[in-house]
């Protein structure tokens, strides 16, 4: 199975430019697809069990393969066991580690959004939704086709969507700006009512920011940590040579 059988190409071509978070998106966008995919077999079945296997099989190969793209360590050092290798006790503990590390990633970004990110108070976040009114009366009285219309429409919902969460992300507005600012003059009915509203969200939002940082000390996180494995390693002692999982197999 390819990448494009676990995540579709609009959410690739979509992944943040910062490797470790686009590998976080990545790996949520491959579970959920995993999870959707593994809900119609059943384990206790041997045939269903095996299929089971080859889809869990193929999403650690995707992940590994999209850590090593993105440089994350570790897991662009591991290893994908042959198909005919795979075996449950291999899963679980790809599955624990790969937790691990998402826990970590998930953590350092928190911290790190909040510098490109501002709490934007009641008064100003019901100015910025009039102005986002205003700018889908415009958008539809534009000279532009259906589809770039309906292109346009879905970038405000995503603004109004980006105004609900505690801290709205400066560069989601950001964005949503630019590609309203690169709509052609002559397509709007008004550029200059256009470009004046565009300009005002961002105002709002600027002006927040310069209040926060104010009012408030949000200090640079520190250099990213190096991830840290789940648990110290050791040496392994030699074995029979037999699975010591087949317990884990349901039927």
């Amino acid at each position: 199975m390819s990448i494009l059988n676990f995540v579709r190409q609009e959410d690739l071509d979509n992944l943040d430019e910062v490797p470790s978070v686009a590998f976080m998106q990545l790996v949520n966008f491959a579970q959920r697809s995993l999870d959707q995919r593994l809900k119609s077999l059943d384990p206790n079945d041997e045939y269903q069990w095996r299929e089971i296997e080859d889809e869990r099989h193929s999403f650690m190969n995707v992940v590994v393969a999209s850590a090593k793209q993105f440089g994350i360590l570790p897991f662009s050092a591991t290893e994908v066991p042959l198909q005919n290798d795979f075996r449950n006790g291999d899963w679980r503990q790809f599955r624990a580690d790969l937790d691990h590390y998402i826990t970590q990633l998930v953590l350092e970004n928190s911290a790190r959004s909040k510098l490109d990110s501002v709490e934007i108070l009641p008064k100003s976040k019901d100015a910025i939704r009039s102005y986002v009114r205003a700018l889908r009366d415009c958008i539809e009285n534009a000279s532009m086709d259906t589809k770039k219309r309906e292109s346009l429409l879905q970038k405000l919902d995503s603004l109004e969507q980006e105004l609900e969460k505690r801290r709205t992300s400066m560069l989601a507005i950001a964005r949503i700006a630019y590609h309203l600012w690169a709509v052609p003059g002559s397509m709007w009915a008004s550029y200059d009512i256009a470009n004046k509203l565009i300009s005002n969200v961002m105002h709002e939002v600027a002006e927040a920011k310069d209040l926060e940082q104010n009012t408030k000390t949000i200090q640079a996180p520190p250099p990213m940590k190096a991830l840290s494995p789940p648990r110290a390693v050791r040496t392994q002692p030699a074995t029979s040579g037999f699975p010591d999982d087949l317990d884990d197999v349901p039927f």
